[in-house]
């Protein structure tokens, strides 16, 4: 158990967790967002559901006897990819379940959470020392859940030709004059340069980490430098006027094919009116702001802008290298905007996930854990590129330096941006 948890501690974050997951459905009406609009894409009651199921299956099963669940159907419902748990609904046919209702999907949650403080409060000091790592992976599990549901809210609203917006008329307006009293002038470039080093990556213990962040060994990066903040929509939209979807000599063949196939022009939620480029936000349909990260894009098209500019982008090593004693300044889900605000001079952390050049793969000496939970990251690394910082849609709280997500390179439903690097000789 890691020596920083107890039982106040753990009570107040599973508290604080839970909560902020339900603060982001307020503004959803019963069944109305219940809407399949592609694969990757879950209902938000279903995220809400499938993190309480964690907790109940991995905490409460095994540590409460007498414990039961209030339908055993739910195992079947909000296992998302646990082989070792048994068998599960498809994650394509998720949208499809109109039952059970949001009313029951929040009395399921108050059931577990019934239990789940009961745990924390009343169990022996043996049983806490067993389940309090589990409790922990369960609310940073539940962070990235909220991530998720943030991203596929705003795909499920984001197709709609309407436009409609997440919030409130009033946080709108609101947004629309915090967005307009920002200049559209794009702050310049600027390069750090880094000698050739060997240094330590990964996460060096002491406080939660993914077990995909470890073991912690040395890597050889040479000389590099990288910009000290995220590609602006401004640069990208020179990329976009100088035909950047229509010369294949910047893609790679994958990301050419899926240009081609999906007839890209611009990065996801962009829509073209009078020849002005406007994008969707959680706010609704605006102009783009020239001085934002620009975000929803793929591998493909972050690597092609890359070859455009000359650069291309940083490898994970370089990112953590360069990031070690950096400050979060970018735009975190705290703020409940998501959406990325202009960028800084320097910006690290927050806003957009950049994407990397590194496979996600394992680290030397990597090994999963028995048991179930050992399915949590290492079976998927395969065919998927590795991103760091954190976006607009991740809590602060929830980002370190040594990190790593992880998508497949055509991906672009996340809030994905651009940090470009370049070779030194």
């Amino acid at each position: 158990m890691s020596a920083e948890l107890n039982r106040i501690d753990l009570l107040t974050r599973y508290n604080e967790t839970r909560a902020f997951s339900e603060s982001f459905c307020l503004p959803l009406e019963t069944e109305d967002y219940v809407v399949q609009t592609m694969p990757d894409v879950s209902p938000t009651k279903w995220h809400l559901a499938h993190t309480s199921w964690f907790f109940e299956t991995f905490v409460l099963q095994q540590a409460l006897p007498k414990y039961y669940t209030p339908d055993p159907q739910y195992a079947y419902l909000y296992n998302s990819y646990y082989n070792a748990i048994g068998d599960r609904h498809c994650r394509p046919r998720r949208g499809l379940l109109s039952r059970p209702t949001v009313d029951e999907t929040y009395t399921y949650r108050a059931h577990v959470d019934q239990y789940m403080r009961q745990l924390l409060t009343e169990c022996t000091d043996e049983c806490f020392s067993q389940f309090a790592d589990i409790v922990d992976l369960g609310i940073h599990h539940e962070q990235q859940h909220q991530e998720l549901m943030v991203t596929d809210i705003k795909h499920v609203l984001g197709t709609n030709p309407l436009h409609p917006s997440y919030h409130s008329t009033d946080h709108v307006d609101k947004n629309l004059a915090h967005n307009t009293s920002f200049s559209n002038i794009t702050v310049p470039l600027t390069w750090t340069q880094y000698r050739e080093s060997i240094p330590c990556v990964g996460h060096e213990g002491g406080g939660f980490s993914f077990d995909n962040e470890g073991p912690r060994h040395r890597a050889l990066v040479p000389d590099f430098a990288i910009c000290d903040r995220p590609v602006t929509i401004g640069e990208y939209l020179d990329f976009i006027t100088d035909g950047g979807y229509r010369r294949a000599e910047h893609w790679l063949s994958a990301g050419w094919n899926t240009v081609q196939e999906n007839d890209w022009e611009a990065p996801l939620y962009w829509v073209k009116r009078d020849d002005e480029w406007f994008t969707y936000t959680m706010f609704g349909l605006r102009p783009v702001n020239r001085a934002e990260p620009v975000c929803h894009v793929s591998y493909f098209e972050a690597d092609a802008f890359a070859q455009w500019f000359g650069g291309r982008l940083p490898t994970e090593f370089e990112w953590e290298f360069a990031a070690r004693d950096q400050q979060p300044n970018g735009t975190f889900a705290d703020s409940m905007e998501f959406h990325p605000q202009p960028v800084q001079s320097v910006q690290w952390f927050g806003s957009v996930w950049e994407w990397t050049r590194s496979q996600y793969s394992p680290y030397p000496g990597y090994a999963t854990v028995d048991g179930a939970l050992g399915e949590y990251n290492g079976k998927f690394m395969c065919n998927q590129f590795v991103l760091r910082g954190g976006s607009c849609a991740t809590s602060r709280s929830h980002i370190r330096t040594t990190y790593r997500n992880f998508f497949a390179p055509e991906s672009r439903w996340q809030f994905t941006g651009i940090r470009l690097a370049k070779d030194q000789s």
